[in-house]
């Protein structure tokens, strides 16, 4: 139960130009939370950064930002990568993420 109470629901927006793209959360035009990504390949998007600012810390938004680049991944038929070890190990210890993995 307390890991709810720590639940921030907050809008996750997508931002993408050219190869580079972010999932992220805006407030008063600052984005207080981003997952970095690029596309590297036809059908494969690398993780290069999430970063979540102080006051959302601990409060899961950086796991929700990782979901919604799964679901987004699933949607389009794509295949995750990780540079960013907080993104790796979301994906690594999240069976379900299993299939966006890539080989």
């Amino acid at each position: 139960m307390a890991s709810a109470k720590n639940k921030v629901s907050m809008d996750i927006q997508r931002d993408e130009h050219g190869k580079n793209g972010a999932f992220f959360i805006d407030e008063d035009g600052e984005w207080i939370a981003e997952l970095a990504y690029v596309r590297s390949g036809d059908a494969e998007i690398t993780i290069t950064h999430t970063e979540v600012d102080d006051k959302l810390k601990g409060k899961g938004v950086g796991e929700d930002l990782v979901k919604a680049v799964v679901e987004f991944a699933r949607e389009n038929n794509l295949k995750i990568k990780s540079q960013c070890k907080f993104a790796t190990k979301v994906l690594g210890e999240t069976r379900e993420f299993g299939d966006v993995a890539a080989s």
